[in-house]
This record gives structure tokens, sequence and C-alpha cells, in this order.
């Protein structure tokens, strides 16, 4: 499993993730992430349809198909209940 995480420093809801993210990270070295900026990374914002609603959490499976995506400021139980529930996608 791979998320792409989408966001920009104008976003609240990013700040708010931000430190949330780096403990799920820090907690779950299997997990891979990738960080993009909404104004920087335009192929990727593209690629993916990311409007200027962020942040924005692209889950993908070991396919690089997405099965799931979330936006806005997410509990950090809800992440590890998703984390633990698909892991092995």
């Amino acid at each position: 499993m791979k998320i792409l995480k989408f966001g920009a420093v104008w976003c609240p809801g990013c700040l708010v993730m931000k430190p949330r993210w780096a403990e799920i990270e820090e907690a779950n070295p299997w997990l891979k992430t990738e960080y993009y900026d909404f104004d920087v990374d335009k192929e990727m914002v593209e690629k993916y349809k990311i409007t200027n609603i962020l942040p924005i959490f692209v889950f993908l499976d070991k396919n690089d198909k997405e099965f799931l995506r979330l936006d806005g400021e997410v509990e950090k139980n809800k992440l590890l209940e998703i984390l633990n529930q698909n892991r092995d996608k």
C-alpha cells in the first residue's frame, strides 16, 4: 500500500495533518507515502484530479490502483484503522 498526500502551504487542514502523518509513519515504517504540493506538483495534481479542497489522501494498492480517497482532517485512529485493514493491499 502507498498513500499519496496532497497539500499546500496555505491549507490549514494540511498543517493539522502533517504531524499526525509524521507520527503514523514513524510507528509504521512499512508504510510508503509521498507528498505532493498542490501549487508545485501540477502533473500529479492533474493525474489524480485533485481539486483545491485539501488535504487529499489517495490510497493505492500494490498495483498502484486507487482504492480509497479521503479529504480534510482525518482522525489518527481512523487512519490507523484503515491502514490495519488494508495493509496487505
